[in-house]
């Protein structure tokens, strides 16, 4: 016997590990409460999370800026950080930086949200940071004005971009003209020129207040004195009582039509067909969301084997829906949109297929594996998604702008496993009727018209820009 040998026959194996019995898992449980102030507080203690993330949610929506100053609020929330009544934007930065902490902040059609990380051992620090940043912005219009030609920069490469020159020719296609819904979210080069200090101060004095906001703090809050920490950091901001704002309907115009947005020698053709649908608050939300990912949720769906697989047009389509604006009165709405992008002369045929696919699945319905696999996939995926403290307190405070109930999402995940293969058919077959579809093709419109009119899916027009 080899002396290797001889080694491996005196070694002891230790018996193989089995695998332990999966746990349950349900979406964490906020706790709530109200600071003195009137602001609402949502914590949610996650063990082993040393980073803890804070959202905090102001209702603040972009319909609440004044007549030709769009884009004041996005100005508003990218000046929080640049420097307070205490320290210069540099020392602000700098302090942020010696906490380890992240900042960010931004506008959109439910309100300003403004977004904390930091190491749990530096929680009070850059709480009183943020509290700072809140109470005492300075708004310098030294860096107002930066901040607005930074605004004015971006503005031409949005335009450049597909996919952004689809969404905003998509949002002034459905919306009613005169709507904030129908513009661009972050303003256009006119109206972003003429905001100044005086107009971001006054935006800011008018709508951010402690009692019509709330903050959310997920993280592992073992030996944090939490309900100490905000009250002297937030809890020390002042302002007048919050009054009700009643949301108005959100309306839009689905007449089935094409839009071309003309790409001279565009090699690719942006694709985004899209409505508008039921919200969160719908009890049709959770079949909607089944269906439409089934439709065009992953590599695997619909779209995505037929335009992808079999005939090569695209690297990828995806179907979804994203709530717009809500409210509990039911005033709410979501885009419901198919997005892609396909080769210039394939563009017809793309689209032909597109919709051969909604016409059979209306006809023929899903089937049970594919409810299967969807189901799998958006419950079974959830306990790796929410396993960081950001994604946790990012839902939560989703669920605040929405008018949600603080169970909202775990009652989500329970509704979709319970949903049947039948009624998610009909909810996306509902969603995407062939004849209700707005569709902007960003593109060479040389190439493309005559195909696409062709097709007969909706009156075709092109733009330029």
């Amino acid at each position: 016997m080899t002396e290797a040998a001889a080694s491996l026959a005196t070694m002891t194996f230790h018996p193989q590990p089995q695998p332990g019995l999966a746990k349950p898992w349900a979406f964490p449980a906020p706790e709530r409460g109200t600071l003195g102030n009137g602001m609402t507080v949502l914590r949610c203690h996650r063990p082993g999370q040393q980073v803890v993330a804070v959202e905090v949610s102001l209702d603040a929506p972009l319909e609440a800026e004044p007549e030709g100053l769009d884009g004041v609020a996005t100005i508003m929330a990218r000046a929080l950080s640049e420097g307070t009544d205490q320290r210069s934007a540099e020392e602000f930065a700098a302090e942020l930086e010696r906490c380890g902490a992240t900042l960010d902040a931004h506008a959109d059609h439910p309100g300003v949200r403004v977004s904390l990380e930091v190491p749990v051992s530096r929680l009070p620090k850059a709480l009183g940071l943020l509290a700072e940043a809140l109470i005492a912005p300075a708004f310098a219009e030294s860096e107002i004005e930066r901040l607005v030609r930074n605004r004015l920069d971006e503005i031409p490469h949005e335009a450049a971009n597909p996919a952004r020159r689809a969404a905003k020719q998509l949002s002034k296609e459905l919306f009613p003209a005169g709507t904030r819904l129908s513009r661009p979210r972050q303003g256009t080069e006119e109206t972003v020129e003429a905001i100044d200090a005086a107009a971001v101060r006054a935006f800011y004095d008018a709508h951010l207040r402690p009692a019509a906001a709330t903050v959310v703090v997920v993280g592992d809050l073992t030996g944090v004195d939490l309900d100490k920490l905000l009250a002297e950091t937030l809890g020390a901001w002042t302002g007048a009582p919050a009054a009700p704002r009643p949301m108005r309907g959100i309306t839009a115009d689905d007449t089935g039509r094409v839009v071309i947005v003309d790409r001279p020698g565009a090699v690719q053709t942006q694709l985004l067909i899209g409505r508008i649908g039921a919200d969160r608050h719908d009890q049709v939300w959770p079949a909607q969301v089944l269906g439409t990912y089934c439709l065009g949720g992953t590599l695997t769906s619909r779209l995505d084997r037929v335009l992808r697989e079999e005939k090569g047009y695209t690297y990828g389509v995806r179907a979804f829906g994203q709530v717009v604006r809500s409210d509990a009165e039911g005033h709410g709405a979501s885009m419901l949109a198919i997005t892609g992008s396909v080769d210039t002369p394939n563009t017809g045929p793309a689209l032909d297929d597109l919709w051969k696919v909604l016409r059979t699945l209306a006809a023929e319905g899903l089937t049970d594996a594919e409810r299967d696999v969807a189901v799998q996939n958006l419950v079974g995926v959830a306990p790796l998604k929410y396993e960081m403290a950001a994604s946790v307190a990012g839902t939560l405070a989703d669920q605040v702008e929405q008018h949600l109930p603080d169970d909202y999402q775990g009652q989500l995940y329970a509704r979709l496993a319970e949903t049947g293969t039948v009624e998610a058919t009909a909810a996306v077959v509902n969603a995407f009727p062939v004849d209700r579809l707005v569709t902007v093709l960003v593109g060479d419109a040389a190439q493309i018209e005559e195909p696409v009119r062709a097709l007969g899916i909706g009156e075709v027009t092109v733009v330029t820009g």
